[in-house]
């Protein structure tokens, strides 16, 4: 067994029962967000022009393709990081979805009137990027039984 598949064994050995929680409740919030987006597509496609998200990427790209992504995205991120499926490559996916979220919505916004967003879009960043570095946990479909 070399270094790295003991370091994966002590990881799985010694991860705490909160963390696959907290995956799971990451994945409900990107669901619900998506469902929200579909629920409210008008609204998406009126932040994403304000936010000039077109002139940021550089491409001409249709907003509503972008809003669709966007929603696509949460809901099959959502479902995927809930049960623990290729829970890193959802997160990346899903991170400059989260990026562009606090930096060029959020923040030109008023972050801090009461109930901003801002707060539920850098929590869930943070989560993101934490669920990159750590991976699935124990309680995951796409877990490697040896």
């Amino acid at each position: 067994m070399n270094s790295l598949d003991k370091l994966q064994h002590w990881g799985d050995t010694h991860h705490p029962r909160w963390v696959d929680y907290l995956r799971v409740a990451l994945g409900i919030v990107l669901i619900w967000k998506g469902i929200a987006f579909i629920l409210n597509l008008d609204l998406l496609a009126h932040f994403l022009r304000a936010s000039g998200i077109s002139d940021h990427i550089g491409i001409s790209v249709s907003i509503t393709l972008i809003a669709q992504l966007i929603i696509i995205l949460h809901l099959i991120g959502g479902i995927a990081i809930a049960v623990g499926l290729r829970t890193r490559l959802f997160c990346l996916l899903n991170l400059p979805i989260l990026l562009g979220a606090v930096i060029l919505v959020h923040l030109r916004e008023n972050m801090f009137k009461p109930y901003a967003e801002f707060w539920l879009s850098l929590l869930v960043l943070m989560a993101i990027i934490f669920f990159i570095i750590e991976g699935n946990g124990t309680m995951a479909l796409g877990r490697r039984e040896e």
